[in-house]
C-alpha cells in the first residue's frame, strides 16, 4: 500500500520524541517513577474538588481567586502571579515568548527531561551545560556559556533528577552576572521538600524586589499532591508574565484545579506535615543507600538519584522484578521517587543486590 503524502513538519520536530512519562504501575508494583506524592488527597481537598461541578461552564481564564491568594501570600501584585496547567506549561509559554530560530535556551544537564523539547518546539537551540561531579549545577560554567543568542537560562533547584539544590549565595552571584536581557527561570517544583539551610528562595527574592529578568516557578503537583489536576504558578515581573499569558493556551487551567489548589493552601499545615514525613523517609533511604556503597548525591527533592551508568537498564529491570517501577535514564542513572512506607524495604533490598554486582571502579559506587 502506498504511503500517504504528509503535510510539512519541521525537521527538528519530526525527529523529536514525545515526552515520556514515568512507567505506569499495574497495581501490583510500587510506582516510584513520576515523583508523585504517595499520600491520597486530604478529604477536605477532595470534597472541594468534587463539589466544583460546573464542568458545563468555562473556568475563569485568569484563575483570579488563586492568583489573588498567592499574591497575598508572597507579597506581590496580582499581576505578578501567573497560573498554568502545571509549571511545565508555563516554561513552554515563556520559551515561546522569548525564543525564535537562532536563539538559545540554556539549562544544566542532566536536568528535567522536558527542557530540550520545549526549547526546540519554541524554535530555539537547547544548550546543555554538564553538571558538576557531585551532580550539582555548574553556575560558573553556565555563565561562561551565555552568548548574544541566549534568551533564557533555566535553573532547576532542587535539580530533577539528581537532587541537589542551589544555594542562595550561589544564585545571587549568578543572577548578578546574567545580562538583564536574558530571562532566568528558577524552577522550584520541589522546593517544599528542601531541608538544607541556605538554599535559594525565589519567592522571597521576588517579594524583595529581584531583577525583572527573574521568574520563579512552583507547582501544586508534588508537595500538595495535585499532580492529576495540573496546576502550577509563576511569580515575576508583570510584563514578563503578560508575555507568558499571551502565548498560553486559553482556559487550560480548570475550575477543579483552581479549587483544589485553594483548598490545599487552606489545608497547608496538614499537607506540609506529610511533606516532612516524605523528606525524613528520603533522608533515611539516602543514608541507607550510602551505607550499602552507593554514591548518592545530596537529595533535596522527593526522589533519590543512583548513577548506574552503563548498567542502568539492567538495574531498572532488577527493580521491576522486585515490584518497583523506577525512572531509568539509559546510560546515566535511575531516579527513585520516595513512595509509600512499605516500598522502602523493597528499594533497599533490590539496591543492595545491584550495587554488590557493580565494578569496584563504577562511578555510582563510593
Amino acid at each position: 500500500m502506498p504511503q500517504p503524502v504528509l503535510p510539512y513538519i519541521r525537521p527538528e520536530i519530526a525527529v523529536l520524541p514525545p515526552y515520556k512519562q514515568g512507567t505506569q504501575a499495574d497495581g501490583r508494583a510500587f510506582k516510584l517513577s513520576s515523583n508523585e506524592n504517595p499520600f491520597e488527597p486530604l478529604p477536605g481537598v477532595l470534597s472541594a474538588v468534587l463539589a466544583e461541578a460546573s464542568i458545563h461552564r468555562y473556568p475563569d481564564a485568569t484563575a483570579g481567586r488563586l492568583r489573588a491568594a498567592l499574591a497575598e501570600r508572597f507579597g506581590v501584585d496580582i499581576d505578578g502571579v501567573h497560573i498554568g496547567a502545571g509549571s511545565v506549561a508555563i516554561i513552554a509559554q515563556l520559551m515561546l515568548a522569548v525564543s525564535a530560530p537562532g536563539d538559545e535556551v540554556m539549562f544544566a544537564w542532566r536536568s528535567f527531561e522536558a527542557y530540550p523539547g520545549l526549547a526546540l518546539v519554541a524554535g530555539a537551540t537547547p544548550v546543555q551545560v554538564p553538571l558538576t561531579a557531585d551532580a550539582r549545577h555548574d553556575l560558573p560554567a553556565m555563565l561562561a556559556a551565555i552568548t548574544d543568542r541566549t534568551r533564557a537560562v533555566i535553573v532547576c533547584s532542587p535539580n530533577n533528577p539528581t537532587g541537589p539544590a542551589v544555594t542562595q549565595a550561589e544564585f545571587d552571584d549568578f543572577l548578578a552576572q546574567v545580562p538583564p536581557t536574558v530571562l532566568v527561570i528558577l524552577d522550584e517544583a520541589y522546593v517544599e521538600f528542601v531541608t538544607q539551610t541556605g538554599v535559594v528562595d525565589g519567592a522571597r527574592m521576588i517579594a524583595a524586589g529581584a531583577p525583572a529578568n527573574l521568574v520563579v516557578l512552583r507547582t501544586f503537583s508534588k508537595a500538595y499532591g495535585l499532580a492529576g489536576l495540573r496546576v502550577g504558578y509563576a511569580i515575576g515581573h508583570p510584563r514578563v508574565l503578560d508575555a507568558a499569558r499571551s502565548t498560553g493556551i486559553p482556559l487550560s487551567v480548570t475550575a477543579q484545579a483552581e479549587t483544589g489548589a485553594l483548598a490545599s493552601l487552606a489545608a497547608e499545615p496538614e499537607l506540609l506535615e506529610r511533606v516532612r514525613e516524605i523528606a525524613q523517609r528520603r533522608d533515611a533511604m539516602a543514608a541507607a543507600l550510602r551505607v550499602q556503597g552507593w554514591r548518592v548525591p545530596d537529595a533535596q527533592g522527593n526522589f533519590i538519584w543512583l548513577a548506574t551508568g552503563a548498567e542502568t537498564m539492567a538495574a531498572a529491570d532488577t527493580f521491576m522484578e522486585a515490584g518497583l517501577v523506577v525512572r531509568a535514564f539509559d546510560g546515566e542513572g535511575i531516579r527513585i521517587s520516595v513512595g509509600e512506607h512499605m516500598s522502602v524495604e523493597k528499594v533497599l533490598l533490590a539496591a543492595q543486590g545491584i550495587v554488590d554486582n557493580l565494578p569496584d571502579a563504577h562511578p555510582g559506587k563510593r
